[in-house]
């Protein structure tokens, strides 16, 4: 008998999952991938930055997931107004969500809530067309710009901010963003963290490449990354440590933009009357692996405030949530009878793409040694179509690529540029006429 399963979200850890049931599944399965949008992969598509090209050529390993036989991509559908659990239930012999983490964690300070302060997840989501946020979300009018958090995700809007907009003409960034970032008034980034140098996220490759921006001088200060104990730390930290620690001795060289990296320093208030006018810091210092305040505040001037300091899931309709950790509770993968979790939504915002893999596969392994092929009656197409909704086909999202194509081939730019909004993506694929 066929195993049927729905896995909700079609980024790395809902695709892997589909691969993880198509090769461990001794039994014949069936696998249907369900996704709100559009179109597939998720954060692929959506948070890799334009120009790191080779992370986003992991698209072409998805795609072969989703050509792959008894795998269907259902774009257009989601869970809560579309459908419930209880309907997953009622129509799949098991239910897989992997709905990533999608909104940014807060600061917790005062002003955070000012015109200029925004999260640097929809600063992301501008640059890479993602149909929740408009083209006109970001006019990038501020000349002088505050990023607090230091990890791959702020270094990737610090990059893009910093970059002329003919860097980017030959990625996949929508053409009207392309129009704003051209137009850009940002002349000074401070890209801030809460500890040292060698506590930053991010990895080497991508701060080396921070530093051979060619619109930019990128800058650090000497009393800001000096480390008492280099042998102590990782090869990784070392290594960032050691580039963090050349940039201190850098003249600048007058380029249209400047970058500085700062560390020790924690906002705790974001200041201004009707906007964003600057981000008060207070020195920092580790007590007990703690960071604490030393009472030292200085106030970095700003335009813009963008925080970066993390990822967080939301919970789904139905579903088990645990609030203190975000994520879904889960043993292996297991939430409930019939009901499982990979990816973020399971672990939290750990691990990079191909971390999902891993993760995938063992929640395949607790959901196939307790499958019942069988027990769900009802068919989800039938659920669907008596709702009156008709979901978008995998050839669908092929018509949709091919657009994009061919936009950019009208426009000279690379291989493709990216539709912007719900209603243009349909109109793609000949299904006009369902709003944005």
């Amino acid at each position: 008998m066929t195993l049927r399963v729905a896995i909700v979200g079609s980024g790395p850890a809902g695709i892997y999952t589909a691969e993880a049931l198509i090769k461990q599944s001794a039994a014949p399965v069936e696998v249907d991938v369900l996704e709100r949008l559009p179109t597939p992969y998720g954060l692929v598509r959506y948070g890799v930055a334009p120009d790191h090209t080779s992370i986003k050529s992991i698209a072409g390993y998805l795609r072969r997931v989703l050509e792959s036989p008894g795998v269907r991509f259902l774009g257009g559908v989601e869970m809560g107004p579309d459908f419930s659990a209880a309907d997953l239930l009622s129509c799949y012999d098991a239910v897989v969500y992997c709905t990533g983490a999608m909104v940014d964690r807060h600061l917790g300070v005062p002003g955070e809530d000012l015109p200029g302060s925004v999260a640097a997840t929809d600063f992301v989501n501008w640059y890479c067309g993602h149909p929740d946020v408009p083209p006109d979300r970001f006019s990038l009018d501020a000349e002088e710009v505050v990023v607090i958090g230091v990890g791959n995700v702020a270094v990737d809007v610090v990059r893009i901010m910093a970059k002329t907009a003919d860097e980017l003409r030959a990625t996949d960034v929508p053409e009207e963003v392309l129009e704003r970032l051209a137009a850009s008034r940002v002349k000074r980034v401070h890209m801030v963290g809460r500890r040292g140098a060698e506590h930053a996220k991010f990895t080497l490759k991508e701060l080396r490449e921070l530093g051979d921006l060619l619109n930019a001088d990128v800058l650090t200060f000497p009393d800001e990354v000096k480390v008492e104990d280099l042998a102590a730390l990782s090869r990784q930290a070392r290594g960032n440590v050691d580039v963090l620690q050349s940039w201190a001795s850098r003249v600048p060289a007058d380029r249209p933009r400047r970058l500085e990296v700062r560390f020790w320093l924690r906002p705790v208030e974001i200041m201004g009357v009707s906007r964003v006018e600057g981000v008060r810091m207070e020195r920092t210092r580790l007590e007990d692996g703690r960071v604490v305040g030393t009472g030292e505040f200085e106030t970095i001037p700003a335009d813009m405030v963008m925080r970066s300091v993390g990822y967080q899931s939301v919970a789904l309709p139905g579903v088990p949530f645990d609030e203190r950790s975000m994520t879904v509770p889960n043993a292996a993968g297991r939430v409930t009878d019939r009901q499982y979790v990979a990816g973020w939504l399971k672990r939290g915002p750990t691990g990079v793409i191909g971390t999902n893999k891993s993760d995938a596969a063992e929640t395949v392994r607790t959901l196939l040694a307790e499958a019942r092929p069988g027990v769900a009656t009802a068919r989800f197409d039938d659920l669907l179509r008596a709702r009156g909704i008709s979901p978008v086909t995998y050839e669908d999202w092929l018509a949709i690529e091919a657009a994009e194509g061919a936009l950019a081939g009208s426009l000279g730019r690379g291989e493709r540029v990216k539709l912007v909004g719900t209603t243009a993506m349909l109109t793609a694929c000949g299904r006009g006429g369902r709003p944005s």
